[in-house]
């Protein structure tokens, strides 16, 4: 692949927070003493009157992100993915989703990446546990460029929702800053016949690195950009599926219950074919740097190439 460009998509998460602050007054935001991190600082920066820091009480957070979105309010909640998810999940799912409030939890530091603060900032099951309450919409955007695209549509979606970013700087990978973003819809990011590599999150630039590498050795794989992991884009799996007759995922998250899941769930119901998923096995991360891990527990594109070509061998 050429040389990307590399934005953090918690800074774009904050950039556009401020813009839509000064488009719509109803928006607010809270945060559990992390703003700098999550970058909501600028809103509270720019808009203090609109802004809560409700200190290290995520459970209070959300109960207070319930009570202003059901008098009205557009609600964006911000925390570290582990506290965003565990810490506040029985508030999440009786306060928000049972309620169907308008609630976006925009979480940054998800995955492994996190780094140096280790296991116990590291969520690897947060699209997991998220998935599985009803009412939750999640995604976990590809780059900067999408993190605001779905952070302007998820203003205009009425419920709550789960949002997925990232703590490193990643490669930008859509190109055309106008493209559409539609929550539900996966994106086809290179055309294929051989398989399919279905990928979320940092994982999506990785699947067309190593896409790129595998066309040198003649093999023809398609990429998709699953941002939405909840609703699934069932039809786009099925119809590439079905098309290529081989599957790999690529989550930074376990493989248990994330994206792997998700697409194994749709495929053995509707079209069993050979299938790989790659992402954190069943095992806590570590302290290191956020490139070294990504090593070790085997997140690079030599480790989707090694995938690709294991389950090849499984085609028929």
């Amino acid at each position: 692949m050429n040389e990307k460009k590399m934005i953090a998509t918690r800074d774009s998460y904050g950039k556009t927070l401020v813009e839509l602050g000064k488009e719509n007054p109803q928006i607010v935001v809270l945060d559990a003493d992390l703003s700098v991190s999550t970058k909501t600082s600028l809103f509270a920066k720019a808009f203090p009157e609109r802004f809560f820091d409700m200190g290290v009480a995520e459970q209070d957070m959300i109960s207070t992100a319930a009570g202003l979105a059901a008098s009205g309010k557009i609600v964006f909640a911000s925390t570290f993915a582990v506290f965003g998810s565990g810490r506040a999940w029985d508030q999440i799912r009786v306060s928000v989703a049972y309620t169907r409030l308008n609630v976006k939890i925009v979480v940054t530091h998800g995955g492994i990446t996190t780094g140096e603060d280790g296991a116990s900032h590291q969520a690897n099951e947060d699209i997991a546990i998220m998935r599985a309450i009803p009412n939750m919409t999640v995604i976990v955007p590809a780059d900067a460029v999408e993190t605001e695209k779905l952070i302007r549509e998820a203003v205009k979606f009425y419920g709550p929702v789960y949002i997925r970013l990232s703590r490193p700087k990643t490669p930008v990978i859509h190109q055309d800053e106008n493209y559409k973003f539609k929550i539900g819809k996966g994106i086809v990011m290179r055309e294929g016949k051989d398989l399919t590599l279905f990928a979320c999150g940092i994982m999506v630039a990785t699947a067309l690195e190593a896409a790129e590498e595998l066309g040198k050795k003649h093999i023809d794989c398609r990429v998709v950009n699953l941002h939405t992991l909840k609703p699934l884009d069932k039809e786009l799996i099925i119809k590439c599926a079905e098309e290529t007759g081989a599957v790999v995922t690529a989550e930074e998250h376990s493989i248990l219950g994330g994206l792997g899941g998700a697409v194994a769930e749709v495929l053995v119901e509707n079209c069993p074919i050979p299938m790989v998923r790659v992402g954190i096995k069943d095992m806590f991360g570590e302290s290191g740097k956020p490139e070294e891990l990504i090593v070790k527990y085997g997140l690079t594109a030599t480790d989707l190439i090694r995938a690709v070509k294991a389950v090849l061998k499984r085609k028929k």
